[in-house]
């Protein structure tokens, strides 16, 4: 049951225009400057991304001024994997081209924008999306099928306090992103000078290190660890997770039998790589929650030698140039592999350990900072997605002044 004062209405009810923007190839009438055109990309949730703009023929865009919008207008992703995506249409593009996206014009006086565009993208709309969808092949998403777009509507002022409420939520999710962003640049930045010895750190002394590094094997960092498994128990097994992921353990079948494939005890603290997907970031230290789990030969481990800091060698491999590197050094025919002698052969620019130390400490501060944005980004949104689903609903009501 609807709360007091709210009403379920289909969105042809509340929107004075409902239409889908050009339908054919703009690419003859794109220009170097002219009307902007808006596009899937420019569309995100909450948010109107104005970093990639095109701009088409003015005479083209006179012959279709129907596809045009205006500011406050409500645009939607109508296919695809983000589809029913919407966002508001900012007064900078007011008088756009959209091209294959969804356009609805709230009636101001019974529908507010920012409502409209919080509700599609909450989970009732994500939802009320996939209901209009049903039954199709490829998800598409008509202007006849958006008509049909039911929500739950209480008095316009109140539309506008929920839309306030939720875009200060958008807000200081938008901030901790850039944030999270700049922290990731920021490290990234750090690796490529520490990493290679562009930038030097002090000692214990305080001084300067100096001097130049030596061109190591890995061999020489690294001894594979090869310690039969007696037990071979499918429970006790752990895997590899693509881009840098870590590792974890390996999900076990319930139906999953002791097979005569030969498995090794992995230690806490020891390298390990996947063959097939190290060049992707497949790699990692395991932890010590994994200590005495099990792997086939496919994930080889390795103990680290006292010439080697084992954070600072999962930071060198973390290098994208460097690991992705890896795959012109795999063989084996179909599903290439990347062979243990191989990795212990390849040569690296290795720093004192004292050294590989300091950066260590240096990258592994970084990390936390980005840990702690990563954990603050996750818990605004979860709570944001707990107060959208009481004030989408008049389960929690706002005081309207």
């Amino acid at each position: 049951m609807a709360p007091k004062g709210w009403k379920l209405n289909e969105l042809k009810s509340l929107c004075s225009k409902i239409s889908v923007g050009l339908a054919i190839s703009v690419t003859p009438y794109i220009r170097p400057d002219g009307v902007k055109l808006i596009r899937n990309q420019n569309i995100k949730r909450n948010y109107f991304n104005d970093k990639s703009v095109v701009y088409i023929d003015p005479e083209f865009a006179k012959a279709n001024k129907s596809k045009k919008v205006i500011a406050g207008d409500v645009v939607a992703v109508r296919t695809g994997s983000n589809i029913g995506e919407a966002c508001v249409v900012p007064e900078s593009f007011n008088g756009a081209l959209t091209f294959t996206t969804l356009i609805a014009r709230p009636d101001p006086e019974l529908l507010d924008s920012q409502y409209l565009s919080t509700h599609m993208n909450s989970g009732h709309g994500i939802a009320e999306v996939g209901r209009l969808c049903a039954g199709g092949g490829k998800p598409n998403l008509n202007s006849g099928e958006l008509k049909r777009y039911r929500l739950l509507t209480p008095p316009l002022s109140e539309q506008k306090k929920i839309a306030k409420i939720l875009s200060s939520w958008d807000k200081a999710i938008t901030t901790t992103e850039q944030l999270l962003s700049n922290s990731q640049q920021q490290k990234k930045a750090l690796m490529q000078q520490l990493l290679t010895g562009k930038k030097r750190l002090l000692d214990k002394n305080g001084n300067g290190f100096h001097g130049k590094w030596k061109v190591s094997e890995i061999g020489e960092l690294l001894r594979e660890s090869r310690i039969p498994s007696k037990t071979n128990r499918p429970s006790k097994r752990l895997t590899v997770r693509l881009n840098l992921k870590g590792v974890v353990p390996r999900e076990c079948r319930g139906t999953e039998a002791v097979d005569s494939t030969a498995h090794f005890i992995r230690k806490a603290g020891q390298f390990i790589y996947g063959k097939q997907n190290i060049h992707k970031g497949a790699f990692g230290i395991i932890p010590t929650t994994l200590d005495g789990f099990e792997t086939s030969q496919d994930l080889p481990a390795f103990d680290f030698t006292r010439a080697c800091d084992s954070t600072w060698f999962l930071h060198h491999m973390s290098q994208e140039n460097f690991h992705a590197s890896l795959e012109d050094k795999m063989s084996g025919t179909g599903s290439k592999r990347l062979n243990p002698k191989t990795l212990l052969k390849i040569k690296i620019m290795c720093p004192p350990i004292e050294e590989q130390i300091k950066i260590s400490a240096v990258l592994s501060m970084a990390d936390q900072e980005i840990s702690v944005l990563q954990k603050n980004l996750t818990s605004l949104k979860k709570e944001k997605k707990a107060l959208m689903q009481q004030l989408l609903t008049g389960k929690r009501r706002t005081n309207v002044e």
